[in-house]
C-alpha cells in the first residue's frame, strides 16, 4: 500500500508511535509518506520506502496565528493526488483529523476517494479535546473518519463517555521494537553512575504536570532512606526547572541526576533496576513498555491504560494516584534482591506481547477495512 502518515514530529508519544509505525510498515514493503511541519525525530534511518513531505506554513502580517491546519490540508491533497496514496493515517485528533476531513472533501470534488484512519493517543481526548473550543470539531472529525483506533481500552471508554461518537473504535495498543529495546551490556556505564552497586531508579517524561515528577522525587527519597540508590531523570519540559530546584532542597539531592533529552534511552534503561511512572493519567504508558522491554520492572499508578500494560505483582506494582508512601513500599518490594530477578524476567516477557511484528498487522488489517468501506460507499453512490 501507499500510506500517508500525519503526526506531530516531536518526542511526544503520538509522534514516536506514528514514526515507528511508519518505519515498520516501510520494512514490510509499504511506501510510507510522512506529512508534517518538520522531520520526525525518530525518522532516523534511510529506507527506499520512506518519504518525508514538509508542510510549509507561510506567514503574513494579516495572521496573528499561522493557519497550519489549512496548509496541512492542502499538503495532504497534494501528496494524495501526486503520490497516489491508498490511505491517510492521522495520529492525534487535533488538528490532524479535521484537516484530513477537509482534504478528503477537496479530493472528492476532484473524483479522488481516499480512506482516512484516525488514531487517538490520549490528551487529544482526555485534555485538549474536551475544551469547549475544540469538542465539536473533534467529535465531527472522529465520526467522519473511515476508521478509528485508540491505543488502549481505557482511552476508548473515555472517548465514548466524553464525546457523542458514533464510530466503532478499535483498540490497537502501542508496540515496541524488541531489536532496539533490549537489555544491553553496559556495565561500565552502570559502574560510572553507581560505583558502590547502588540500585538505579529511572524516570522519563516530558515533565508536564500530569506526569507528577514531584512524586518521582519523593518516592526516590523514601527509597533512598532504606537502601543505597541513585535516580536518573530523562527528558525536558515545562516542569523541569521547578523539579531541579525542588531536588536541590531534598535530603537525597546528591543522588539525583537530570540527564535532559536523550535519543538512546535504551542504553540507560539497560542499566536501570526500576522505572517510576506516578502519572495522573496515561492513555497507554509507552515509556513503561520501553522500560519493560529492557527488563526493567515498573512502579506506577493505576491511572488510565497503565493497568492494561503493567500487571500488578508480576511486571511491577500499581498504586493510587498521589499515594507516595505506597509507591515507596512497592518500590522497596520490587528492588528486594529476592524479588527483583523475577520482576525483571516478567517485565521482558510482558513486553514481548507488544512486539512490533504482532501489532503492525492489526493496522494493516484496519487500513484494508477502511478501504473496503470507502469502496462500498462509492459503489452505492
Amino acid at each position: 500500500m501507499n500510506i500517508g502518515i500525519v503526526c506531530y514530529p516531536t518526542f511526544g508519544g503520538s509522534g514516536v508511535v506514528a514514526t515507528e509505525l511508519g518505519k515498520a510498515l516501510a520494512q514490510r514493503g509499504h511506501r510510507v509518506h510522512f506529512i508534517t511541519y518538520s522531520q520526525p525525530v525518530r525518522l532516523d534511518f534511510f529506507n527506499e520506502n520512506l518519504f518525508y513531505h514538509e508542510v510549509y506554513v507561510p506567514t503574513y502580517p494579516l495572521f496573528q496565528f499561522p493557519p497550519y491546519e489549512s496548509a496541512l490540508a492542502s499538503k495532504m491533497v497534494d501528496i494524495v493526488q501526486n503520490e497516489h496514496l491508498d490511505v491517510l493515517h492521522v495520529h492525534y485528533a487535533i488538528p490532524h483529523a479535521s484537516a484530513a476531513f477537509l482534504a478528503k472533501q477537496i479530493l472528492a470534488s476532484r473524483g479522488i476517494r481516499v480512506p482516512v484512519v484516525t488514531t487517538l493517543h490520549g490528551t487529544d481526548i482526555t485534555l485538549v479535546g474536551k475544551d469547549a473550543s475544540y469538542e465539536p470539531v473533534v467529535t465531527f472529525s472522529i465520526n467522519q473518519s473511515d476508521g478509528v483506533t485508540a491505543v488502549s481500552a481505557d482511552l476508548r471508554r473515555e472517548t465514548y463517555e466524553s464525546f457523542p461518537v458514533e464510530h466503532k473504535i478499535e483498540v490497537i495498543p502501542n508496540f515496541i521494537d524488541l531489536s532496539r529495546f533490549k537489555k544491553q551490556e553496559k556495565s561500565h556505564f552502570r559502574t560510572a553512575i553507581a560505583p558502590e552497586g547502588e540500585k538505579l531508579l529511572l524516570h522519563t517524561s516530558n515533565f508536564r504536570a500530569v506526569k507528577r515528577v514531584e512524586d518521582v522525587l519523593r518516592i526516590f527519597c523514601g527509597v533512598r532512606e532504606q537502601l543505597p540508590a541513585k535516580l536518573l531523570l530523562i527528558g525536558d519540559g515545562p516542569d523541569r526547572s521547578r523539579m531541579e530546584k525542588l531536588a536541590r532542597e531534598l535530603p537525597c539531592h546528591a543522588d539525583i541526576r537530570f540527564l535532559g533529552k536523550l535519543e538512546a534511552v535504551e542504553e540507560v534503561l539497560s542499566v536501570s533496576d526500576l522505572f517510576l511512572m506516578p502519572s495522573e493519567n496515561e492513555s497507554f504508558g509507552l515509556a513503561a513498555l520501553e522500560a519493560m522491554a529492557c527488563e526493567v520492572p515498573v512502579v506506577s499508578t493505576n491511572a488510565g491504560g497503565i493497568p492494561e500494560l503493567n500487571v500488578h505483582g508480576v511486571t511491577g506494582m500499581l498504586s493510587e494516584i498521589g499515594d507516595v508512601p505506597d509507591m515507596v513500599r512497592n518500590a522497596l518490594y520490587v528492588l528486594d534482591d529476592a524479588n527483583l530477578p523475577r520482576f525483571k524476567a516478567a517485565a521482558r516477557a510482558r513486553a514481548e506481547e507488544f512486539a512490533v511484528d504482532k501489532i503492525v498487522p492489526l493496522y494493516e488489517a484496519h487500513y484494508q477495512r477502511a478501504s473496503l468501506l470507502v469502496n462500498a460507499a462509492m459503489g452505492n453512490s
